[in-house]
């Protein structure tokens, strides 16, 4: 059975291109996708995804703070930062928040393949 990710970010094709790279990995189901941290949280609750892959910079709520809500409700579901605001990071604990992984939006498609790959080995 494909493992269910909720991808979260406010920019459309942000969230399309990480389905497509995702998709055709094999293996993996988008299960949902969110445009903020608020939506990210509603959905992480119903959906109860498998790791759910989250933007920094979304307004009302950042990532930040939406995924420190999240692993509050779920504990055991990896998270992996996406961002393109990494000078902005020094002002958070990414890890007090919950997150496990911060990856640059500007990276290849395959670290963040392969840092799902990882983190959901790990979780099972």
């Amino acid at each position: 059975m494909p493992q269910c990710i909720l991808i979260v970010d406010d920019h459309e094709s942000i969230r399309r291109l990480v389905r497509a790279s995702l998709e055709c990995e094999g293996g993996f189901s988008v299960c949902g996708e969110a445009v903020d941290g608020y939506d990210a949280i509603s959905k992480a609750q119903e959906l109860k995804p498998d790791l759910i892959i989250l933007d920094l910079a979304m307004p009302p709520m950042n990532g930040i703070h939406a995924a420190s809500k999240i692993k509050s409700m779920l504990p055991n579901t990896p998270i992996i930062l996406l961002t393109s605001h990494q000078a902005a990071l020094g002002n958070f604990n990414v890890r007090a928040a919950g997150i496990d992984v911060v990856i640059a939006k500007g990276a290849e498609m395959s670290v963040l393949n392969k840092s799902v790959h990882n983190l959901l080995r790990a979780s099972r």
